[in-house]
């Protein structure tokens, strides 16, 4: 077991369930979100509102028994750096060919089995969505394994992965890159909703402080 204690709720979990922060030479309180910055570390549930909690709390300060300083806008950074995380890594797995872009050619993929994930814009038309989870849960229905659905970035951020199309709706292919993306993904729908413990949008039902 790798679990770690976070500071604001005294929950244990592991550690891609959590942010790792550290002290910068400066007294500023640091995300270390790729896990390698040296130093004294401390975990908060990877979750904007515990995030805010640990601000508000003072928490950092004890944890890394230090005079540090939490930016006040500490939240904000660490979603827009997985914002960055996710977009970087679709990027990645576009040119690894384990993206496929479009409504049909989602639908096909998903149909056909190859789908790992499908992302929809925030702002994508409810019938467009309504069809392709149509699609996910017949897949699933026929025997497939489980086919993942987000809607974590706006119609304007999508189209700038694809470079020349008005992009709603992607699904991502198995392959590491592929699954870089899901993680990160993950990651960052887990911090804007931690209510939903994991489940995605769309889908059915189914030990120390420091370091």
């Amino acid at each position: 077991m790798n679990d770690r204690t976070c500071i604001v709720t005294r929950q244990c979990l592991t550690a891609d369930q959590m942010i790792r922060f550290v002290a910068a030479p400066d007294g500023t309180v640091v995300p270390d979100l790729k896990g390698r910055l040296p130093g004294r570390g401390c975990w908060v549930t990877a979750s904007r509102e515990c995030i805010e909690k640990a601000i508000a709390k003072k928490a950092f300060a004890r944890a890394l028994k230090a005079d540090v300083k939490a930016p006040a806008d500490l939240a904000d950074s660490i979603e827009a750096q997985m914002v960055a995380a996710l977009v970087g890594m679709i990027n990645m797995a576009r040119k690894a060919g384990q993206i496929v872009m479009g409504g049909a050619k989602v639908d096909a993929a998903i149909r056909s089995g190859k789908a790992v994930a499908v992302f929809h814009a925030v702002d994508a038309a409810a019938d467009g969505v309504r069809k392709l989870d149509q699609a996910r849960f017949a897949a699933v229905a026929a025997g497939s394994d489980e086919i993942l659905s987000f809607r974590l970035l706006p119609a304007e951020e999508m189209t700038a992965i694809s470079g020349d199309r008005n992009l709603i709706h992607l699904a991502v292919l198995a392959g590491q890159a592929g699954e870089g993306v899901v993680k990160r993904a993950k990651m960052l729908d887990r911090y804007r909703n931690p209510a939903k413990g994991g489940r995605m949008a769309g889908d059915p039902a189914k030990e120390t402080d420091t370091e």
